[in-house]
């Protein structure tokens, strides 16, 4: 999984999931979280303001090894995720309490939320700014 700035010719961030990735959805609720599922059947759960380097959660997704998880997908008001196979069975998972702390945030706007990921990408390109200047 490879998340890129669209001026950089790197990618911001790069994570080997050592399997397939079927699907990969942003978090209509944190600008920073997103999640990804493997045909090797494991749900990763990453918020990159919190770490930006391991995931935050991990789970197996499917109890049958004979099918590969092809979809995931958040839903917008409840701290859910579902997550499909190939077989048509669809998963519905619970985010743990520290992974729904942004749903209960009062004074939570887009504006919040655009301003955290853009400090996440400035701290990102600092390097970046400095190599440049030598």
């Amino acid at each position: 999984v490879k998340i890129w700035d669209h001026t950089r010719k790197e990618p911001m961030f790069s994570y080997d999931l050592n399997s397939v990735v079927g699907d990969i959805a942003w978090s209509p609720y944190a600008a920073t979280v997103f999640t990804a599922v493997t045909a090797e059947g494991k749900v990763y759960v990453y918020d990159i303001s919190v770490n930006k380097y391991e995931y935050l959660a991990v789970q197996a997704g499917n109890q049958k090894k004979q099918s590969r998880l092809t979809h995931v997908s958040f839903n917008p008001i409840h701290p859910i995720i579902l997550v499909g196979d190939d077989r048509g069975t669809i998963l519905c998972l619970k985010l743990s309490p520290n992974l729904r702390k942004a749903l209960k945030e009062k004074n939570r706007t887009n504006e919040t939320e655009c301003a955290k990921l853009d400090k996440l990408i400035n701290f990102v390109n600092e390097p970046l700014l400095e190599d440049k200047s030598c």
